[in-house]
C-alpha cells in the first residue's frame, strides 16, 4: 500500500477577495466535428427530441451545470465565417467548406438566430467571436447592428424580415481569434492597430453594452501581451489567452485513455502551468493597468489528445477520463485564486470535441467526468473568493512533479464556505488538515468524484462509471476541518 499523503491548508475567511465571476465557468462551441451539428443542432425534423432544432437533452444538461457564457462560432472557424451566410431561410443559405476542420461541407443551418436561441434555452450569455482574419470592418459592424439595434436601419430591418422583431442582448464580443496564427499570422504590432480599427465599429446600440475582447497571447508569448496592453488597453475590456495541455508534442499528443502513471503526471504538470502563465501575463497587465480594468479571458483551454481511433482526425473527438476531471479541477482552482484578473474562461469544447463536458452518439448522450467537475464547482459562481494557503508535498517523476493537493475556496451570500480540493496522487489517500481563520463553521458536507482506475471514463454502454457521490470523510470542530481524500479525487465541501 502506498504511503498516505499529508497536506495542510489555511483559509482566511476574514480577508475576503474579489467576487468569482460566473463566467470563469464558461464554455466554447466551434463549428468543428460534431460539436454544433449533432451535438447541439439536429434540426426541427429530427427524431431526436429538440426545441426548434436544438437538442433538449443537451440543453437540460447545460442548465443543470449552470452554464454562464458560451463562445461561438470559433476558434479558427471564426476568421473564415461570414455571418450573412447563416441567416434567412435555411434552404436558401449557401453551403461552405470548413477548411480548418476536416474539409467538410456545412449547410449553414446553425447561424446567428440559432445560436442566440441556444443561449436563451440554456440560460447563458452569448459571446460572439468576429472575423478579423478574412472579414471586413463593415461586416463586423453590420453583425453587431443586426443583433443589437432596436431602431430602424438596414440591418435591424433585415433581422425583422428573418423573424426576430426585438434585438438581442449581446454582452461579449471577440475582435478576432488567434490572429497570431490561423486568424491571419499577424505580428502583435499589426494586430494591435487592426484591433483598434475594428473595435471602433463594434458599437453600443440602445442599452446594450458590449465587453470587447482582444486576441491575446498564445501560451507564454509575453511580448504579445506587452504590445497589446501598451497599444490598445484603452479600447478593450478583455484580453484573451489560449493554452492547451498535452502529454506529448503536437505531432503525438498521447492517448486520452491508454496511459500509465507517467502520462497521468505529464498531463497534470502541463495543466498546472496555467498558474504560471496567468501570473506572468497578469503581471504584465498590472504594469499597464494597475486598477485591473482589463480582464484576462482564458477563452480556450483544456486537454488535447490524439483523436479516438476510427474517427475523422479533423474532428478532434476524444474520450474523457478521471485524469481530465483532475485537470479541470486544478485549472478552475487556479482561475478562482486569480479572480481579480481572470474574469472569464471557456474550456474547449462543449460537445464531442477535445475536453467536452457532453458526448453524443446519435440520440444517445453521456456526461463526462469533466462535466461533473463543472457541476460540482458551480457553487463558486458569484461567490466571494477566500485566500487559501496550501502546504502539500510534491509527487510524481522528475520533470513532471505536481503538488499532491490544490485548493480554492469561496463564501456565498448565505455565509456558506465552499472548499474545492483536488487530490492528484493516483495511488495513495491523503489526510488534509484545514484551519479556518475568521470563521467557525459547525457542519460539513460534501461530494466526491473519483474512480477505481486513472483511465476510468464513461461510455455509452456504461455512462455512469465516473460520477459524483456523497463524501463522508470530513469532520469539523473548533475551526479545524479534517478530511481523508481518496486517491485521484475531486472533493467539494460545504461548511456552515
Amino acid at each position: 500500500m502506498a504511503p498516505m499523503t499529508t497536506a495542510r491548508i489555511v483559509i482566511d475567511a476574514g480577508a475576503k477577495g474579489p467576487v468569482i465571476s460566473p463566467n470563469i465557468y464558461g464554455h466554447f462551441a466551434e463549428h468543428l466535428g460534431r460539436c454544433v451539428y449533432e451535438g447541439l443542432w439536429v434540426g426541427e425534423k429530427s427524431r431526436i427530441p429538440n426545441v426548434r432544432g436544438i437538442r433538449k437533452d443537451v440543453v437540460a444538461a447545460l442548465r443543470k451545470m449552470k452554464l454562464p457564457v458560451l463562445r461561438w462560432p470559433g476558434g479558427c472557424f471564426a476568421d473564415e465565417y461570414h455571418w450573412m451566410d447563416g441567416i434567412g431561410p435555411r434552404a436558401k443559405r449557401p453551403t461552405i467548406v470548413n477548411t480548418h476542420w476536416g474539409g467538410v461541407t456545412e449547410n449553414n443551418h446553425f447561424g446567428t438566430h440559432e445560436f442566440m436561441d441556444l443561449c436563451d434555452q440554456a440560460g447563458c450569455a452569448p459571446y460572439v467571436c468576429g472575423n478579423v482574419g478574412s472579414g471586413t470592418v463593415r461586416e463586423m459592424q453590420q453583425w453587431v447592428e443586426y443583433v443589437t439595434f432596436g431602431g430602424k436601419s438596414p440591418m435591424a430591418d433585415l433581422r425583422r424580415k428573418h423573424g426576430r422583431k426585438e434585438p438581442w442582448k449581446l454582452p461579449y464580443f471577440g475582435v478576432g481569434n488567434e490572429n497570431w496564427g490561423c486568424g491571419g499570422n499577424m505580428r502583435p504590432e499589426y494586430y494591435a492597430d487592426e484591433y483598434r480599427r475594428y473595435q471602433t465599429y463594434v458599437r453600443n446600440f440602445g442599452d446594450n453594452r458590449i465587453f470587447k475582447i482582444a486576441c491575446g497571447p498564445n501560451d507564454d508569448d509575453r511580448y504579445w501581451t506587452e504590445v497589446l496592453m501598451r497599444e490598445a488597453r484603452g479600447q478593450m475590456q478583455g484580453l484573451s489567452l489560449h493554452m492547451y495541455s498535452l502529454v506529448g508534442g503536437w505531432e503525438d499528443k498521447g492517448s486520452a485513455t491508454a496511459f500509465d502513471e507517467s502520462g497521468w503526471f505529464k498531463l497534470l504538470a502541463r495543466g498546472l502551468r496555467m498558474g504560471e502563465l496567468v501570473a506572468a501575463h497578469a503581471a504584465i497587465m498590472d504594469r499597464f493597468d494597475p486598477q485591473k480594468k482589463v480582464a484576462l479571458v482564458v477563452d480556450e483551454w483544456g486537454s488535447w489528445y490524439n483523436v479516438e481511433k476510427g474517427t475523422n482526425p479533423g474532428f478532434l473527438y476524444q474520450q474523457n477520463t478521471v485524469r481530465d476531471a483532475l485537470l479541470a479541477g486544478v485549472t478552475l482552482n487556479i482561475f478562482n485564486n486569480h479572480a481579480d484578473r481572470v474574469r472569464m474562461a471557456n474550456i474547449a469544447q462543449l460537445v464531442n470535441v477535445l475536453q467536452a463536458v457532453v458526448l453524443t452518439d446519435g440520440a444517445k448522450m453521456l456526461l463526462t467526468p469533466t462535466y461533473h467537475v463543472f457541476e460540482m464547482y458551480a457553487v463558486h459562481q458569484g461567490a466571494t473568493q477566500l485566500p487559501v494557503a496550501v502546504e502539500a508535498p510534491g509527487i510524481g517523476p522528475e520533470g513532471a512533479k505536481v503538488p499532491a493537493v490544490t485548493a480554492s475556496a469561496s463564501v456565498d451570500a448565505g455565509g456558506r464556505i465552499h472548499l474545492s480540493l483536488c487530490h492528484l496522487d493516483p495511488g495513495a489517500a491523503a489526510d488534509v488538515e484545514v484551519r479556518i481563520q475568521g470563521a467557525g463553521p459547525a457542519t460539513v458536507s460534501g461530494r466526491v468524484l473519483t474512480a477505481p482506475a486513472i483511465q476510468a471514463h464513461n461510455t455509452f454502454a456504461k455512462p455512469s462509471t465516473v460520477k459524483p457521490a456523497a463524501f463522508t470523510g470530513a469532520t469539523v470542530a473548533a475551526g479545524v476541518l479534517r478530511a481523508s481524500l481518496p486517491p485521484r479525487s475531486v472533493v467539494v465541501l460545504e461548511l456552515f
